[in-house]
């Protein structure tokens, strides 16, 4: 926020009611009282409104030198723009070079974080049948919270893979008046998976707070972890060629920029949760959930996303585009050094 500062007008004539004026020669010059010149008084009075009128301008041209600065309203409510590419709405501005999202660690390996806790109704699940996920966020009153603002297009989201990092989805489920979340969800094989709320609370005074939790989902059954897929830039999804460009560092937001082809050509990719691409990237081991700002338009036929990564290791990408109205998903695993 801009410094503020005030002007206080001072009375010139600071010595005093009965100091005069010296004259040049040294000797007080007394008032006149034949009406050729101002008296004392006259002049005090002269000084002090000349003085609150030069504090009157000077405060004005110290508030246009010094504008307050605009603050986005909150998430998804327009666009916001910060040093030379704006970010889809809901994305709050942020500085992409050192020291700014770099001190970011993963998210979503808690239950509980900044204040919130996700309470699953429960969290076994049969291999490979459809049964509702339900679920409640709660304030540090063990209140349900039932005011998200709408971040991406949507107040939650919901991000499910299995421990090896396949079985990805990203599910958006619908809430009830009594702040329970539900989605249909199927987990296909047996093992431990681990289920990522990403959302945006609205506090009961209007303050926001995002936060991305995190709960494991157990499928009873044999557990067969796949191993994690070679580092590769490229992917087929279908008939889309997906391919990126960019190198991830620990520390620094970094921008990847990804083209997606339908044959030979350009596909004609359709906007989804308010940019034409969703990035999640995930960090093996410990699953960190990373947040991935997307730029809000394609420079040409790529989509940029900015992403921090807080330590080196094997991180796995999903990206969500859209075309034709069908949501695709591109996986590809990075190793940073």
């Amino acid at each position: 926020m801009a410094e503020q500062r005030s002007v206080t007008a001072v009375d010139s004539d600071a010595r005093g009611p009965d100091a005069r004026p010296d004259s040049p020669g040294g000797d007080a010059a007394p008032g006149r009282a034949d009406g050729a010149g101002p008296d004392r008084s006259t002049l005090r009075l002269a000084l002090t409104v000349g003085g609150l009128v030069l504090a009157i301008l000077l405060g004005f041209g110290l508030g246009r030198a010094n504008p307050k600065p605009t603050t986005p309203s909150g998430a998804g409510v327009a666009a916001t723009v910060s040093g030379e590419h704006s970010h889809a709405p809901g994305a709050d501005a942020h500085d992409h070079g050192a020291g700014g999202e770099a001190a970011t660690a993963a998210g979503g390996l808690a239950v509980t974080a900044s204040g919130y806790t996700l309470t699953p109704s429960g969290t076994e699940f049969p291999a490979g049948r459809a049964v509702e996920f339900r679920f409640q966020i709660r304030d540090d009153q063990r209140r349900a919270v039932t005011r998200f603002a709408v971040v991406h297009d949507k107040p939650m989201h919901l991000i499910v893979v299995r421990r090896d990092l396949t079985g990805y989805q990203h599910l958006h489920p619908t809430m009830a008046p009594d702040g329970t979340w539900s989605v249909p969800l199927t987990l296909a094989r047996p093992g431990v998976w681990r289920a990522y709320a990403d959302f945006t609370a609205v506090a009961d005074d209007g303050r926001q707070t995002p936060a991305t939790l995190g709960v494991d989902l157990v499928v009873p059954g044999a557990y067969e972890p796949r191993p994690l897929p070679a580092p590769a830039t490229t992917a087929t999804v279908d008939r889309f060629a997906v391919a990126y460009q960019g190198a991830p560092e620990v520390g620094r937001a970094v921008p990847l920029r990804f083209q997606v082809h339908d044959g030979t050509a350009p596909a004609a990719l359709e906007r989804y949760l308010g940019a034409y691409g969703h990035l999640v990237a995930l960090r093996e081991g410990d699953l960190g959930y990373l947040h991935v700002h997307p730029d809000a338009v394609p420079a040409g036929d790529a989509i940029t996303f900015w992403l921090t990564v807080p330590g080196p290791g094997r991180y796995r990408m999903y990206l969500d585009f859209q075309v034709a109205g069908v949501v695709r998903t591109a996986e590809f695993t990075v190793t940073v050094a």
